[in-house]
């Protein structure tokens, strides 16, 4: 049977749920209520009954009287009203006499203690009262983020985290990696300092700072470190605890917010992720969130209001700067944005450094090379990465970190942990090892240097069934046309392998699909590098530190125009890799059989076998093949070779199949590059024009 997760259900719910209860038992003691509810007939009814000889009991009390009588052989109940008859006794004593089973009483007045009295009428609704008002508290402070700002009497109070002097604990010793960023910020730590001498020049600081950067870079760190530094008290909120569910209430703990910092000036005020309160306010007037416009607009009075001199200062941080509205960043209220971007090599060193610090390690730590191969991370994904490779010790049993913990916490970072017990056939094994080792050749060939630095068919937790790490001695901050596309051809060079060696094509090369496919439309639409677009913008990105939004800004037509030509770039990257291999494919199959055997390779094993050269043939030197020819006859044999060891004669082709499909491939992309536009700047040729240019 299919099972259901059980979700939380909303209050709403119960209520429903309680309301229905309610009616349903309403019904069912609605006639037993009227079953047992006196009859009211007149006082002239009342006397006739006693006259006829009908009452059985009759009962007085301060309003009424109620009766028992016997109507069509059934006993009923009924009530009248008290009348002004002295008459009344006498009648009842003579039916009585009559009837001898009538009788006739006053209730008699039971009288209650007074405090039981008081408990029960005064005490007792107000303790009810009182439970009703702590549960409504208690759920709206669920509501609303349970840190007392659902409590009644907190409306419109800041829930701002508040450091003193000196409790934050962090200094721009604690920040590396972005020495930009702290030099901009220590004109505001020097300024809470010692604002004198900004007075007696004229100067002004800007009111507020706001910091742009990706996730993980470091905003908050930097604020806290601003604080550290002035030693001045810091207000910490996040801009979603702004926002209210009554309106009204966002506005006012803005108010609340700055006449807290005012009171404790000198000091800093933080606001986190502001794009939840500072995002452009709707201009056609059917507005969907007045909170949140009341709480902007609430905060754009208070920045005009106080003073700069006044000692506060507002740092904001957000990763959405294109979305804030303009007004709250215009010149006067934040003032002055620095950028924190992702660390480059040298950064990337000292926040490892930084993070080690903290972690028993080795002294032979090579700090440079890890920071290499970590690329495009943030200070976030280096402090898990040293993280996990001190975990790593743990599991391994070490007492100090090493630096093949660091080294395998970067590929469990990115590709996930090794799949030690996964049991992969030997065909399938043979395809992965192809496919790695064709990316791996590719991108050597084209380089001539040392780009990769290991290879594995060990598979990954993270889907990856083998890895190729290539890591460029250089950090690039631009790339050119030529080295775009022969990203492309690297990426290509893992499918290209499995077509050359099995004539087959796998699933094995979507990653690289997706990879190789934004390059190429990044290259025509954003990089401006087609002749005939030329530097026209065909594609906007919104939100480039959340992985970016792309939107085209093109005609229908353009836009079938660019696939043809992202179709034709990766086509000719394709064709260029299969031209490497083949020229290539005796050390393919010999990297790819070491690789087989070891299942893990480094990148100096790698390019050892690759500039190994080839045995002489001393015997007959006169006739010895071409180069093509003897790269030919070792792919035979060792074709033939490895079938026989493991019986793939089906998976194989023949040479001369081989080569007729690439004539007919050739042929093709030939005919597909009739216009020529990529021929004229794109270099196809061998390795050898790599060469020279290198030299």
């Amino acid at each position: 049977m299919p099972s259901f997760k059980k979700g939380k259900r909303p209050l709403v719910y119960y209520w429903i749920i309680a309301i229905v209860a309610f009616l349903v038992i309403q019904q069912i003691l609605q006639p037993i209520r009227a079953e047992g509810k006196p009859k009211e007939i007149t006082y002239s009814q009342f006397v006739s009954m006693i006259d006829n000889g009908q009452v059985r009991e009759v009962t007085k009390d301060d309003y009424n009287y109620t009766f028992t009588a016997v109507v069509d052989g059934d006993k009923q109940k009924f009530i009248t009203g008290l009348w002004p008859d002295t008459d009344l006794t006498e009648r009842l004593l003579e039916a009585s006499k009559k009837h001898k089973n009538l009788t006739f009483t006053k209730e008699v007045e039971t009288k209650m203690s007074p405090w039981l009295t008081l408990f029960v009428t005064s005490i007792l609704p107000l303790l009810f009262l009182l439970f009703i008002f702590y549960m409504a508290n208690r759920s709206l402070s669920k509501t609303m983020g349970g840190r007392g700002g659902g409590d009644f009497m907190n409306f419109g109070k800041s829930n701002a985290k508040i450091y003193m002097e000196n409790k934050t604990g962090k200094t721009f010793a604690d920040v590396a990696g972005q020495e930009e960023a702290k030099d901009s910020l220590n004109e505001v730590v020097d300024f809470l300092h010692g604002p004198q001498k900004y007075k007696e020049i004229g100067a002004v600081l800007p009111k507020g700072v706001l910091l742009v950067g990706p996730p993980g870079t470091g905003k908050t760190l930097l604020a806290k470190a601003v604080a550290g530094e002035a030693n001045v008290p810091f207000f910490s909120i996040s801009g979603s605890e702004f926002v209210e569910m009554f309106v009204g209430m966002g506005a006012s703990k803005v108010r609340d917010l700055f006449k807290q910092a005012k009171e404790k000036a000198p000091c800093i005020v933080f606001i986190d992720e502001i794009d939840a309160i500072g995002k452009k306010r709707d201009v056609s007037g059917y507005s969907g969130n007045d909170e949140r416009e009341q709480t902007l607009n609430q905060l754009l009075n208070e920045m005009d209001g106080f003073d700069a001199t006044e000692g506060v200062v507002l740092l904001s941080a957000t990763n959405r700067p294109e979305i804030l509205d303009p007004a709250l960043t215009r010149p006067g209220r934040f003032d002055r944005r620095v950028q924190v971007e992702l660390p480059d090599l040298k950064g990337r060193e000292d926040i490892l450094k930084v993070h080690a610090k903290k972690i028993k390690r080795e002294d032979e730590i090579d700090y440079e090379e890890i920071a290499k191969r970590t690329a495009g991370t943030s200070g976030a994904d280096l402090a898990n990465i040293v993280n996990e490779g001190a975990l790593r010790a743990v599991r391994e049993g070490r007492k100090k970190l090493t630096q093949t913990d660091l080294e395998e916490s970067i590929e469990t970072v990115i590709a996930g942990a090794q799949k030690k017990n996964a049991v992969i056939s030997d065909d399938q094994k043979k395809i992965i090892a192809y496919h790695e080792v064709g990316h791996a050749l590719v991108a050597a060939i084209q380089t001539q240097k040392t780009p990769v630095t290991k290879i594995t068919i060990v598979p990954r937790t993270g889907g990856a069934l083998g890895y190729t790490m290539t890591v460029d001695k250089d950090e690039k901050f631009i790339m050119t046309k030529q080295e775009l596309f022969d990203e492309i051809v690297t990426l290509a060079g893992g499918r290209s392998a499995e077509e050359l060696i099995f004539n087959a094509k796998t699933t094995g090369a979507s990653n690289d699909i997706e990879k190789a496919t934004a390059i190429a439309r990044n290259m025509v639409t954003i990089y401006g590098m087609d002749d005939d677009f030329d530097f026209m913008q065909l594609e906007q990105i919104q939100g480039r530190y959340l992985g970016g939004q792309r939107s085209m800004i093109v005609s229908n037509g353009t836009g079938d125009k660019i696939d043809q030509k992202v179709g034709k770039i990766i086509a000719q990257a394709h064709m260029r890799a299969i031209e490497i291999l083949k020229d290539n494919l005796e050390k393919l199959h010999e990297i790819s059989d070491f690789l087989l055997k070891e299942e893990t390779i480094t990148g100096e094993q790698f390019m050892e076998i690759l500039n190994k050269k080839p045995v002489e043939n001393k015997e007959n030197p006169k006739q010895e093949p071409s180069n093509e020819n003897k790269l030919e006859e070792k792919a035979i044999e060792d074709e033939i070779k490895t079938s026989d060891d493991k019986k793939e004669n089906s998976s194989e082709i023949s040479n001369e199949d081989l080569k007729k499909e690439l004539e007919e491939t050739l042929n093709e992309n030939e005919e597909k590059s009739s216009d020529k536009d990529l021929d004229d700047t794109i270099a196809l040729g061998s390795s050898e024009q790599s060469n020279q240019e290198d030299e």
